[in-house]
């Protein structure tokens, strides 16, 4: 209903109203109060949906004590953010771009980003392995995890040189996509021949499925992002590049191995088939409309669900795992705390 992580108030049940009490908020549900905040200890509240009632007053407290305001779709894209005179995401910015020019601060942040993705990725893998058909498929994948295994040793202690970091976190990209077929049920392998990571355009189904996610994906980690301030454009992983959300990759990494779980899920279950993809002139693979509608559905009600956050100990959706760890950057940047990526169990 309304949650407080990180000195962040969410707000997501359609019905809310947040009102003013001297220097508190107030969230009330049909009239009657739900909780109570000091002003001060908030830096920010996010609403989403649309029937969420926001009062005149409580937005002057929250923009009197430099708390920002975030609107936001059912589905997480931010429609607004009202604020007072910007003070934070200036200081903010500015730390950002430094530890950007710094080659040390900027290793040991695409350092992390890679580790969170190498950790998920082998959580990927050891699910699949649990379920494979054959114990021969079960083998492969357990191998390909404990390739991600020493790569994650190998990662700590690679020198403070981004290249060498994307090297490290280019072949373990090698490696997870020259097994990805066997997370397919054998019966669907012949179906969706895969043979290797392909985009612009993608050459078959299972690419142009994980471009399309990935594009789901892409498009919350902006969104959060810029709700905590941040440039989505100024990364650390990813080099700079005119019009390259290059944060905005870095923060995917680490949650691109829950979104192939999706989309995999999705073939395995046949929710998915051969006649939702269509073959263009030139080799392009498209999905249909019934695809992308099913694609777009599933996500959202997967971002829906609920999961133990495992440093505060208390259950959030999916869907605010993105948000959480853009305030963890922000904190990072600030000098406030280290970076942690969030680790699949």
């Amino acid at each position: 209903m309304a949650q407080n992580l990180q000195n962040v108030l969410y707000l997501l049940t359609p019905g809310l109203s947040l009102r003013r009490d001297g220097l508190a908020l107030r969230i009330e549900y049909e009239k009657q109060l739900k909780l109570s905040l000091p002003i001060h200890n908030l830096e920010s509240v996010f609403v989403f949906g649309a029937d969420i009632y926001v009062s005149p007053s409580a937005m002057r407290l929250c923009w009197e004590h430099s708390a920002s305001v975030c609107y936001f779709t059912d589905w997480g894209r931010l429609e607004a953010r009202v604020e007072g005179v910007p003070q934070g995401s200036m200081l903010l910015r500015r730390a950002q771009h430094a530890a950007a020019s710094n080659p040390h601060r900027a290793a040991a942040l695409a350092r992390v980003f890679v580790a969170g993705k190498l950790h998920n990725v082998r959580w990927l893998l050891a699910r699949s392995a649990r379920d494979a058909a054959t114990k021969e498929d079960g083998d492969l994948l357990r191998t390909a995890a404990e390739a991600h295994a020493y790569l994650l040793r190998e990662l700590g202690r690679t020198p403070d040189d981004p290249d060498v970091i994307r090297g490290v976190e280019g072949r373990a990209a090698a490696l997870h996509f020259e097994v990805f077929s066997y997370h397919l049920r054998p019966t669907l392998r012949a179906t969706f021949p895969f043979d290797g990571r392909n985009r612009r355009p993608p050459r078959d189904a299972i690419n142009a499925l994980l471009s399309f996610l990935y594009a789901l994906l892409r498009h919350d980690c902006v969104t959060a992002l810029t709700a905590v301030g941040l440039d989505p454009f100024v990364g650390f992983l990813h080099t700079d590049r005119p019009g390259r959300e290059s944060l905005a990759l870095d923060l995917m990494e680490e949650f691109r191995p829950w979104v192939e779980r999706l989309g995999l899920t999705l073939l395995n279950r046949v929710e998915l088939k051969a006649g939702h993809f269509v073959a263009r002139e030139g080799g392009a693979v498209e999905l249909s409309e019934v695809a992308r509608k099913t694609l777009v559905a599933a996500y959202q009600q997967r971002k829906l669900e609920k999961v133990m956050h495992p440093l505060f100990q208390e259950k959030v959706r999916y869907g605010q795992l993105v948000f959480i760890q853009a305030r963890l950057l922000a904190r990072s940047l600030r000098a406030e705390a280290d970076y942690t990526p969030h680790l699949f169990i």
